[in-house]
């Protein structure tokens, strides 16, 4: 376990005491924090997370986390539409038997099950913003998550936030119709400050990755009972060619009989690590609330989702798909994988004491539906205290069933894994 340097507690108290006068409730959705309340010229951002994970992940030794994530910092009142957010972003591990999952991250041991919480001290967003004529422009290090998060996300699941160095723009002029748009010119990821070592030749580092990359994001809910939605991304990479792609995208979620249906489509150009394939993206979902005169029986979604063969997402929130083992993840981000077919079966229900129970059963196979791959299960508890506590319990199995995941010789196929986590939040 590493120990905060004199340099680090420096840099949190200066920021506490910035804040520390001036406490008061602020907003907790963190992709558009509240305005500041009229007559306060700083409203406080603190968002406060300990969490213990566990995780096997065959061959690899177990790991034990045991972390502190702390994100703290300030947002300005408005002034002729003009305000400002900074932030930053502290962890530490209590417990540091695990694989921060990056040369040079605290504490990085292959031999473990990777866990990718390591520790790290950074400014996690800064920005400034302009509010007005139907519009939001910001540039500076921002969180940016489109859509579901299945290709523009913050991996928020992961105690070192992902952000992005942007320039972006969200439009509502017309009635029903909103539009985005950001230019990224660099991805600031998941591995922590420390995480600055080559991971290969030509690779300068895996803690910040520049980039070249035009997103395109529209949706329209202008026709009741139903959100059409569109988007283009154009990415490049300067140092991990390999992420290189272009893809063009359409969705549609509609209310009908009593059920939501959800419908995504894309095709994606440079696919495969060597980017010299094309491949579909497809998602479909059908979901049905469960209420009963007799009681709330929760919600059922049937879904499957198919990534042909190379096709990648290396800005997603993987996490959030295929299941929570995080198994596919590394593969799916590269699109060094032989196809990915997803179909899964979840069921949440209200339980007693305001606990939220959601399980879910994934059958994965290849580009063809199957279990080739393997099972997975995953089982969620959340209960939601007041506005500041939220704890979360959540496990996740996958028994690899053997079939070839990637063209990788030395493992092909997926590995079984077990994860637990226990975690309690607080924002203010």
């Amino acid at each position: 376990m590493t120990l905060p340097t004199e340099k680090t507690m420096k840099a949190k108290a200066i920021i506490l005491l910035l804040t520390a006068p001036l406490l008061q409730a602020g907003s907790a959705d963190p992709i558009a924090p509240a305005s500041t309340p009229p007559g306060k010229w700083i409203t406080p951002l603190i968002d406060i997370r300990t969490r213990y994970e566990f995780a096997d992940v065959n061959p690899l030794d177990s790991s034990h986390a045991f972390t502190f994530r702390e994100r703290v910092g300030f947002k300005t009142m408005e002034w002729h539409g003009f305000s400002a957010l900074v932030e930053g972003e502290f962890s530490q591990a209590a417990v540091d038997d695990f694989n921060g999952g990056a040369p040079g991250a605290d504490p990085f041991d292959p031999a473990n099950s990777p866990i990718f919480d390591p520790e790290t001290n950074e400014l996690n967003q800064g920005y400034l913003q302009y509010q007005g004529f139907e519009s939001i422009g910001r540039i500076g290090r921002q969180q940016i998550v489109y859509d579901n998060a299945a290709f523009i996300g913050d991996v928020i699941w992961r105690q070192n936030q992902q952000t992005y160095d942007a320039i972006s723009l969200t439009n509502k002029s017309v009635d029903g119709l909103t539009l985005h748009y950001a230019y990224l010119n660099q991805v600031n990821r998941i591995f922590g400050s420390d995480a600055d070592a080559p991971l290969a030749p030509g690779f300068t580092n895996i803690e910040d990755i520049a980039a070249s990359a035009h997103l395109f994001n529209a949706s329209y809910t202008g026709i009741q009972n139903l959100t059409l939605g569109g988007y283009a991304y154009i990415m490049n990479f300067k140092d991990v060619g390999a992420w290189d792609n272009n893809t063009f995208g359409l969705s549609g979620k509609r209310e009908l009989y009593g059920l939501t249906l959800y419908g995504e489509m894309a095709w994606q150009d440079k696919a495969g690590i060597a980017g010299d394939d094309d491949a579909l993206y497809v998602h479909v979902t059908v979901s049905k609330n469960l209420k009963t005169e007799r009681g709330d029986l929760g919600a059922l979604t049937l879904g499957v989702e198919h990534l042909g063969q190379g096709f990648k997402t290396p800005l997603a929130t993987v996490h959030a798909f295929n299941g929570f083992a995080d198994v596919t993840d590394a593969a799916r981000i590269s699109g060094a994988h032989n196809g990915l077919a997803d179909v899964y079966l979840a069921h949440s229900i209200p339980i007693f004491f305001g606990i939220k129970w959601m399980n879910v059963l994934h059958a994965m196979g290849d580009n063809e539906i199957s279990t080739g791959y393997g099972l997975e299960f995953d089982s969620v508890l959340t209960k939601k205290f007041d506005d500041h506590f939220t704890a979360i319990a959540k496990f996740a199995f996958f028994d690899s069933a053997g079939d070839d995941y990637t063209n990788n010789a030395i493992a092909d196929s997926l590995p079984d894994a077990t994860r637990l986590s226990l975690e309690l939040n607080y924002t203010f």
